[in-house]
């Protein structure tokens, strides 16, 4: 068998640069397109595709933005100021936020688990795929992925939800490495002996 070192060495370093340490610039609409069809080349029983994109560019996501504070706001009024730049820069971190949709539903044949976990696929593929094309990526799902308030802000159509925002731009500073669990406290052996 062929190991591929080079895809090895990626998988072993590979790590999240935080969305408020990116900037421009971003990938361009053909960069981002690319991307999105790496990311969709994942397992997906019953070729449902039970996802989708949404891609927030340019000054859009300053309003969205601005409109998603204000259901914070109002939620929490006594909010710091500091929290309130937090929640007027939500989607304006980085150059580029893709959301990842789920779709899942009820099927005849393939359980809506499996759904969810392709679209959490997706996610992880359009990490990869934008490190692949240079670029910095962080998967976050905050208080409005959750929050049905803010689904027709962020175009979420009614049935579906936010499996990640993935935030895609330029890192401004080198990523660090984080503690990772040991192999040892988080494998189990069958039909092995330890």
């Amino acid at each position: 068998m062929k190991t591929d070192i080079r895809l090895i060495d990626y998988l072993s370093n590979r790590r999240s640069i935080p969305a408020f340490q990116m900037a421009a610039p971003g990938p361009e609409r053909a960069e981002i397109e690319q991307m999105l069809r790496l990311a969709s080349r994942v397992p997906d029983h019953g070729k449902l595709a039970p996802w989708r994109f949404i891609v927030y560019r340019g000054p859009e996501r300053e309003r969205i933005s601005t409109e998603l504070a204000r259901i914070a706001i109002a939620d929490r009024p006594d909010l710091s100021q500091e929290m309130v730049t937090v929640e007027n820069t939500r989607l304006t971190r980085a150059p580029v936020v893709v959301a990842v949709v789920s779709t899942a539903a009820p099927h005849v044949k393939i359980p809506e688990w499996e759904q969810l976990m392709s679209a959490g696929a997706v996610c992880l593929n359009l990490l990869m795929a934008a490190n692949a094309h240079g670029y910095a990526s962080n998967w976050l799902t905050e208080w409005f992925a959750f929050d049905a308030r803010a689904y027709p802000i962020l175009g979420v159509k009614p049935g579906e939800k936010v499996a990640g925002f993935i935030h895609i731009g330029t890192a401004m500073v080198p990523p660090t490495e984080r503690p990772r669990p040991d192999i040892k406290e988080i494998v189990s052996w069958v039909g092995e002996e330890a």
